[in-house]
């Protein structure tokens, strides 16, 4: 008579919860050397979402400053002549273009040509600070989209009188802070009272370290010809491209080849395609960076399945499947980079924001950024501890009992 057959067993099935359970039991024993793998993959993610988000914040101030200062600025500016020589828009170059249809504003200054400027008589005379003097109408101010930091600015009174506005440069260099009757300047040997400071102007950078003087009061005191050397046009959104095309033959009839015309945002528009490609060359920085901490990663499971031979024994005389202790310990691997990624967006988020507000700008960290980041340590991590769960599970019971 045969005995009966005995049931076969199949091995119990492994829940989402108890696989996450058993994987945490490496990083709970281990701590410190949990700690430094993960922190490796912090470091990698941080640089790389703080690129990301540092360069999504300027753009973002970028845009924010042409949203407020608009795009529609042109500036006209003498050129060469046919010989080399500097050229010289006529004097009647303002009022000419304004008779453009499509232009809005129309505002201009003139260099004060010679013309020094010192803090008082005591400054010797090599020590020029290389600001320049210019010649200012009453509605430059709206035309190029400049504001006061402090005092206010020329008027029809003013305009004819020793009275002065600054650059922020020109104040930085002259050491001034505050505006007042008391507040004065030498230009040209002649006593001028400061009685406003501008903030910098992205659109006409030429002004930050600039002394303006009212038109008359340039040509009556300072010797100022009266010819403009830069005439900025406000037109119509929609006509920009074609008052561009026509600026030149109308500022100097006799000599358009003599103009140059340009469009002071394309200049910051060029800066920030610049600042983009940095931003390429940083990313891959922190790639490195990130790659650097999956080896780190994989080093960490490698050293956990030699230093856990006993206890993967075990495991396998206790009927655990070979899958069963690869699942153990890739997904040991990934709570190791999930941990890194995590603290990494979040470390990314902190440099972000605290830079952002050192500057002054917005904070901008893109969602992409922060869920590929998240998604590229699923990945290292994954592949970084690939190999060791299958050294693991390769593992017999009567080997891995027989290691001392």
């Amino acid at each position: 008579m045969t005995a009966p057959a005995l049931p076969r067993l199949h091995p119990a099935r492994m829940r989402p919860r108890d696989v996450l359970r058993v994987g945490g039991v490496g990083l709970r024993t281990r701590p410190v050397r949990a700690f430094l793998s993960a922190l490796g993959i912090a470091i990698g993610i941080a640089a790389m979402i703080a690129v990301v988000g540092i360069s999504s914040s300027s753009r973002a101030e970028l845009d924010r400053t042409l949203d407020a200062l608009g795009t529609n600025l042109l500036t006209v500016t003498p050129g060469r002549t046919m010989f080399g020589g500097d050229a010289q828009l006529p004097v009647e170059s303002v009022a000419m273009i304004s008779r453009i249809a499509p232009v809005e504003q129309v505002s201009a200054i003139g260099k004060v040509d010679g013309a020094k400027v010192y803090r008082s008589d005591r400054i010797p005379a090599a020590q020029t600070n290389g600001l320049a003097v210019y010649a200012a109408r009453l509605d430059l101010l709206d035309t190029v989209g400049a504001r006061l930091r402090a005092g206010t600015w020329l008027n029809a009174a003013t305009e004819r009188y020793p009275a002065a506005v600054i650059g922020a440069d020109t104040a930085a260099r002259l050491g001034i802070g505050a505006v007042g009757p008391d507040t004065q300047i030498m230009v040209d040997g002649r006593r001028f009272t400061v009685v406003g400071v501008l903030e910098r102007v992205p659109l006409a950078p030429e002004l930050d370290a600039s002394v303006l003087v009212g038109w008359p009061a340039a040509a009556d005191r300072l010797a100022f010809d009266g010819h403009p050397t830069t005439v900025y046009t406000r037109s119509v959104e929609s006509a920009v491209t074609a008052v561009q095309g026509v600026l030149a033959a109308t500022a100097n009839p006799e000599a358009p080849n003599e103009v140059d015309v340009s469009r002071p945002s394309d200049a910051l528009q060029a800066k920030q395609a610049a600042n983009q490609a940095f931003t390429g060359l940083l990313l891959g920085l922190g790639a490195v960076a990130l790659l650097v901490g999956g080896v780190g990663v994989a080093n960490t499971m490698v050293i956990s399945v030699l230093e856990r031979r006993a206890e993967i024994g075990l495991r396998r005389s206790l009927g655990a499947t070979r899958g069963q202790i690869r699942l153990q310990f890739l997904a040991e691997s990934l709570l190791l980079s999930a941990l890194g990624g995590i603290g990494g967006v979040l470390l990314g988020i902190v440099v972000t924001s605290g830079y952002a507000a050192y500057q002054g700008w917005p904070t901008v960290v893109p969602a992409w950024a922060m869920l590929g980041g998240l998604g590229a340590t699923l990945v290292i991590g994954g592949l970084a501890g690939l190999y060791p769960a299958v050294r693991a599970s390769r593992l017999s019971p009567t080997e891995a009992l027989a290691t001392p």
